[in-house]
């Protein structure tokens, strides 16, 4: 592991997701302790998308923006709000100078499969639609997220694609979390790796299809045909759960004719570049920005 983030590894609480009240209570403290983002130049406001229920988001808007991300937070499925994931989508903004749509989705076990991927679709087709308001061009609003926000982000390009739009110009799944079945080395074998590991996940899941057998909206490594999506940009943790399905899923992209870019982050966990002290965590952070910054471009 990276020294620097090894060094932290002991001050991680030691949580789990049986009970999604307590955990929602420390991922909000934990949240709160990252140091703000820098909004300068950056304006910030809550809006509310019309949809059957309608959907709370949070825009930042960087000045000359041409392009915009509709960001999904990470969180298991049953974690996570506008507020735990103001500094990231915040420094998305400022590190990639598009517009970002942070999106409050319904969470698990409340709301299992399909709400969260029905809300991020609709904030999709909102963010096409709105294009102008927003200040951006419809040609260039991407997908993104990390860890099951990653896993609606690409969820959604498929929903997109099968239903003949919104047109996606890029999807960025960071971490993703794909596939229920984990049954890969690193969902089989990451048992008591830092903060996210298999049990972690299996609960994340069971939240998350409350009872219902998975369908390749709910888990897109299951979907057989891959053919028609956005370029991709995939990132991966070394010791992470999610590592292999994440790589699988980006070999099968190509495989399908899909432009794709991977990286994978050595030394890593799931969710370290949370860590910003760590050298390896700020080149994770400012790559986010710049793959959007290339992906939105001419």
């Amino acid at each position: 592991m990276d020294p620097e983030l090894e060094a932290f590894v002991p001050l991680f609480p030691r949580t789990d997701l049986t009970d999604p009240v307590a955990a929602r209570k420390s991922f909000a403290e934990l949240a709160a302790a990252v140091p703000a983002p820098d909004l300068t130049d950056i304006d910030v406001e809550d809006r509310t998308v019309p949809a059957d229920p309608a959907v709370r988001v949070r825009v930042y808007r960087p000045r000359r923006a041409r392009g915009a991300v509709v960001w999904l937070h990470g969180g298991g499925f049953l974690l996570g709000d506008l507020d735990t994931e103001h500094p990231w989508a915040g420094r998305i903004a400022a590190g990639s100078g598009a517009v970002v749509i942070s999106v409050d989705y319904r969470l698990a076990p409340e709301h299992p499969f399909p709400a969260a991927l029905d809300d991020a679709y609709a904030v999709l087709g909102w963010a096409v639609e709105n294009a102008a308001e927003l200040g951006v061009e419809p040609d260039r609003v991407a997908i993104g997220g990390h860890s099951a926000g990653a896993n609606l982000a690409a969820a959604a390009a498929l929903r997109a694609r099968d239903r003949g739009g919104p047109a996606i110009r890029f999807q960025l799944l960071n971490q993703p979390g794909l596939d229920d079945r984990q049954d890969t080395w690193s969902a089989r074998n990451f048992t008591d790796t830092p903060w996210f590991h298999r049990d972690k996940a299996a609960a994340g899941w069971r939240h998350y299809l409350g009872g219902r057998p998975a369908t390749p909206y709910a888990a897109p490594a299951r979907a057989e045909d891959l053919t028609g999506l956005p370029p991709a940009y995939i990132a991966t943790a070394e010791f992470d759960p999610n590592r292999d399905e994440g790589l699988t899923h980006a070999l099968r992209l190509l495989r399908a004719g899909v432009s794709v870019e991977v990286h994978q982050w050595p030394g890593t966990f799931h969710g370290s570049q949370a860590i910003l002290s760590a050298e390896i965590s700020q080149r994770q952070n400012a790559e986010l920005g710049a793959v959007l910054r290339r992906a939105l471009a001419d």
